[in-house]
């Protein structure tokens, strides 16, 4: 198989949103005169040698200016549930992270059970903790524009700092940076490749069951407020287009999500539809909208086509292992086997 494609297209991904400019120290004068008098034995261009072969100190172009990483991270904090996703997927436990901030029942994401064991809840997320950051003594801190603007300054006075613009929609796009950042771009390409290639089959296991044509898929969630529908332009809207399902009007579109009220809610009808709730049910409309004539004569309704899914994996996840979660949530709602 050509490993090279992969990769190529992996390095298309990414050059909008961050550019890489690798700066190596100059390597000291191997054998020359001044070595001798000086009585150096070799180990500054073994240093050299290796930081050569990972690829740091590099410098990153990113969504608030350019970072400069010294060397190889290890000790990594993240401020957001799609960082945590990330770098945990590239083999890495955050000595800090934030949990999601709609998690009504507090603590880190459950799917990422084990991933997270020994890791410091440094949140809330709209607050997170600098003097607890500090402590961690980390070596790179990842977090986006959107979420902690105005505290950008005071994180990389702790450590060299990393922001994507935002969240959500370019989960891709975000993986490449954090992955960029963490000199692990080979494997964040193989796990990408890995997941589309899984969505794909899916998509065609399901067409298949259902006599060559995709069925529709709604995504609904009960907030605080209006009831959301989610868009194209949203995590759960790109996994879907991944897979190859169709979407209903209401969502077929070029954006994140659109709010109904109870009377509006037939735009979420579709052949299958996926419910997240992302708080206290009671906090949310749920019980008004599902209790509502207009939703009970939902065809989904009526063919118990309704599916319940973790707002965490579908809302909040927004990474290659959330994703992943996904599919096999659609593969049983299909009724097909999760493709190896």
């Amino acid at each position: 198989m050509n490993t090279r494609a992969p990769l190529r297209r992996f390095a298309r991904l990414i050059a909008a949103p961050v550019a890489l400019v690798i700066g190596m120290g100059a390597l000291a004068a191997c054998g020359s005169d001044t070595d001798a008098k000086n009585g150096k034995n070799g180990k500054d261009d073994k240093a050299n040698a290796a930081a050569t072969a990972d690829g740091f100190p590099r410098t990153l172009t990113h969504a608030m200016g350019s970072t400069t990483i010294p060397a190889k991270p290890k000790r990594v904090v993240v401020l957001d549930t799609g960082e945590l996703d990330d770098v945990t997927m590239l083999g890495i436990t955050p000595v800090g992270a934030v949990a999601p901030h709609l998690k009504s029942e507090g603590g880190f994401p459950a799917y990422l059970k084990g991933r997270t064991d020994g890791t410091k809840d440094v949140g809330p997320s709209a607050e997170p903790n600098l003097e607890l950051i500090a402590s961690l003594k980390p070596d790179l801190i990842l977090s986006s524009k959107v979420r902690h603007e105005k505290i950008y300054d005071k994180l990389k006075a702790i450590a060299p700092t990393v922001f994507t613009a935002t969240t959500g929609f370019p989960w891709k796009a975000n993986l490449a940076v954090h992955a960029k950042a963490l000199g692990r771009e080979n494997e964040a390409a193989t796990a990408l490749k890995t997941y589309e290639d899984r969505a794909r089959k899916l998509g065609a296991a399901i067409k298949a069951k259902n006599g060559g044509k995709e069925p529709t898929a709604s995504v609904v969630r009960f907030v605080a407020g209006p009831t959301r529908l989610y868009q194209k332009d949203s995590f759960s809207g790109v996994v879907l287009s991944d897979i190859g399902l169709r979407r209903p009007a209401s969502q077929d579109v070029h954006g994140a999500m659109l709010e109904v009220g109870p009377e509006q809610i037939d735009k979420a009808d579709a052949d299958l539809v996926f419910v997240t709730v992302s708080d206290d049910p009671g906090k949310t409309q749920q019980s008004v909208v599902e209790s509502n004539p207009v939703w009970k004569d939902l065809g989904a309704v009526k063919n118990n086509k309704v599916v319940k899914v973790t707002d965490e994996t579908w809302m909040s996840g927004i990474g290659v292992q959330a994703a992943t979660s996904m599919l096999a949530d659609v593969a049983k709602a299909a009724g097909v086997d999760l493709p190896k």
